[in-house]
């Protein structure tokens, strides 16, 4: 069969063979076994109800066995035999263009290349999920591939519930991924019910189809890093030969190494998986691997020495660097952390002292004694970063949860008063009032067209477009503008496409509409194909995170997640092609909820119409929200924004003084 023939066939007539796990491949961690016989009988029921009744007494027992193997039902027999990759746009059978593009990013999200465990369909974070199992993949293909433009698909975590008749103007796709009630949603629910087949874990980008691949947060990351250098060097200090330490080089974190060449330090990233340090330094993303300590302290020294700009992979426990580092006196100036620790007891952060198999055979057979080494070694991570810090190391958390499971394990990060860190978020610090509040974040957009000219061309409208803002942008936003500026101008040097030939950059919602509206216009001209626009969740206005997107938020809310639901409804009706909504993220399920959208440029007046609405609000949600909290960066944003804008209307808060509040008596 052809590639659209199998698109378009969805669950196959006949029965697949059987299919032998491949080899070499970074496979998903052994989930834990939580299920009580009863329930498992409930799993394998469930996963029986997508095939014909005369299969199931064959694929009973094999979906017990995945079960009893991986503690959940992939359904690898039912992986397609295609190269899962994405396509140019107009290869995908469609009867409309906009259901081609969302197929486009559902296979950019399972491309070996970029996701993390493709064969279990999770694409960054150890447990960031499209689909559960590969029938869900099967049947929402078809179902694109038979969408009309007044169809939507509703996708109930990974599940294709149906094609629901609704308008063109409506989202092609709604998508929800672990909207639990909300006393069910802590990790062992998680575990549970996602074992059941009930729900699953999208993180923010996997399960709405929008991940870029490293890419999107190498652009976070190096803004992050360039302004933590400006905060802790005099002025004129260059960062080379200055070292920034962290971990992590499974998903989203394999950016880290090349967001410091690029900001032009030293990275030293602990990797303890061998094969995504291997993965990542194959693809350029890291410049040497090193696993032998020694070895590993005497590059350093030398990259210092001679003020390199350099990434550093060590095959090992972060914490063993930490420590070595602090006995051989080698001071770092940046510290951080992005491993997996939002899912802490299934692979996202390992134990010291112990091997990575052993640790792997532990999550599943004896996971309490995994859970006591992975807390007794947060302890001691967090007393190595405490004596650095000591010696002048700025230290930030990078909204992983490092801080917060270290809290929990008895680590010493609580700050005085025992409600705070004693470390800030990167939020807090630096992306929270220096962009977020500004209106500042991750607009990402994919040529359609799978072509590296037709992104070169976009490259070119938006350094263009920035350019042209730059000169009347006020002094509040000129620091922001020129490091976007700088970024996309030097984007095809460094290498940064993985997958789909996909671009970041952080504007606001000037920068957004201006440069959508400007691809939308070339595209009118025949000069680029279709256009996807999107944006991580990691935004001004898409996630309500109390201890990352929204952990400046001080006036009590940051717990809530008004915006985030706001956010997503708001997008839907003002043109969104597809819109999603998650429990969980970055920073752990139960802990944040995220929404995302997807958009469709293809040149026509209504695309300019809808880019024109949605993003003006996607953005001024978050503003307006941050804005009531008192911030004074998005106060400035939004009085901005009305001005330009004389239908917006904001609520402002007014401001109390102190002394009024001090000498009340409660």
């Amino acid at each position: 069969m052809t590639f659209q023939e199998q698109i378009k066939q969805g669950i196959p007539s006949v029965l697949p063979e059987p299919k032998p796990y491949p080899a070499g491949v970074n496979r998903a961690p052994k989930r834990k076994d939580i299920l009580s016989p009863e329930e498992k009988q409930l799993a394998v029921r469930n996963a029986l109800r997508y095939f014909p009744k005369e299969w199931h007494q064959e694929l009973a027992a094999e979906f017990a066995e995945e079960l009893k193997q991986f503690g959940r039902i992939y359904m690898y027999r039912f992986k397609p035999s295609y190269d899962m990759k994405a396509r140019s746009v107009s290869d995908y059978p469609a009867k409309c263009e906009q259901a081609a593009a969302i197929m486009l990013m559902v296979d950019n999200n399972l491309d070996p290349a970029v996701a993390q465990h493709p064969e279990e369909l999770i694409t960054y974070g150890g447990n960031g999920a499209v689909f559960q199992n590969w029938a869900q993949y099967l049947l929402t293909m078809k179902y694109l591939s038979e969408m009309e433009k007044d169809q939507t698909l509703h996708i109930y975590s990974g599940h294709p519930m149906g094609l629901f008749p609704s308008s063109e103007d409506a989202p092609r796709v709604v998508v929800t991924n672990g909207m639990m009630i909300p006393n069910y949603s802590k990790p062992d629910d998680w575990e549970k019910f996602n074992a059941l087949g009930v729900t699953q874990y999208g993180q923010m980008t996997a399960g709405s189809f929008m991940y870029i691949g490293p890419q999107g947060i190498v652009h976070g990351t190096t803004i992050t890093v360039m302004n933590a250098f400006r905060k802790v060097l005099e002025k004129g200090q260059s960062p080379q030969g200055k070292i920034f330490l962290t971990a992590g080089l499974g998903g989203m974190s394999g950016a880290q190494p090349k967001a410091g060449n690029i900001a032009n330090c030293i990275t030293v990233c602990a990797e303890v998986n061998a094969k995504a340090a291997t993965k990542r330094h194959q693809q350029g993303w890291v410049d040497e691997l090193i696993d032998n300590m020694d070895a590993l302290i005497e590059r350093v020294r030398q990259a210092q020495a001679n003020e390199e700009v350099v990434s550093i992979a060590y095959v090992g426990n972060i914490v063993d660097v930490w420590e070595s580092f602090y006995e051989q006196d080698i001071f770092v100036h940046l510290g951080s952390d992005q491993t997996s620790l939002h899912n802490p007891w299934s692979g996202g952060y390992y134990p010291v002292d112990i091997s990575f198999e052993e640790s792997n055979r532990l999550i599943r057979e004896e996971p309490e004694v995994f859970k006591v080494k992975v807390q007794e070694t947060l302890k001691r991570h967090a007393d190595a970063v405490n004596k650095h810090t000591a010696r002048g190391t700025y230290f930030f958390d990078y909204g992983n949860a490092f801080l917060l499971e270290a809290s929990r394990a008895g680590g010493d990060v609580m700050a005085e008063n025992g409600i705070d860190f004693k470390y800030p978020s990167y939020v807090q610090d630096i992306l929270g009032p220096m962009c977020f509040d500004y209106g500042f974040g991750p607009f990402r957009w994919v040529c359609a067209s799978g072509k590296p000219d037709d992104l070169d061309k976009t490259d070119a409208i938006a350094a263009e477009v920035l350019n042209k803002i730059m000169a009347e942008s006020p002094e509040e936003i000129q620091q922001q503008m020129q490091d976007n500026i700088t970024w996309i101008k030097d984007a095809k040097q460094n290498k940064l496409v993985v997958g789909s030939q996909a671009r970041i950059l952080y504007a606001d919602a000037q920068g957004r509409i201006e440069i959508a509206k400007a691809f939308n216009d070339a595209i009118n001209r025949g000069e680029i194909g279709p256009v996807v626009l999107g944006r991580d969740h990691h935004d001004v206005s898409g996630t309500d995170s109390p201890f990352r997107e929204t952990s400046n938020i001080y006036d009590g809310s940051r717990f809530t997640a008004d915006m985030a639901i706001h956010n997503v409804i708001g997008d839907s009706f003002r043109g969104a092609t597809w819109v999603s909504i998650h429990n969980g993220g970055g920073v752990g399920w139960g802990e944040v909820t995220n929404g995302g959208f997807g958009m469709l440029l293809d040149g026509s007046e209504g695309a300019e119409r809808r880019l024109k609405s949605m993003l003006l609000f996607d953005v001024n949600n978050g503003i307006a929200r941050r804005s009531w909290a008192r911030n004074e960066e998005a106060n400035f944003a939004i009085k901005r924004e009305m001005e330009r804008t004389p239908k917006l209307k904001v609520t402002l808060a007014n401001r109390v003084d102190d002394e009024i509040l001090t000498n009340l008596s409660f």
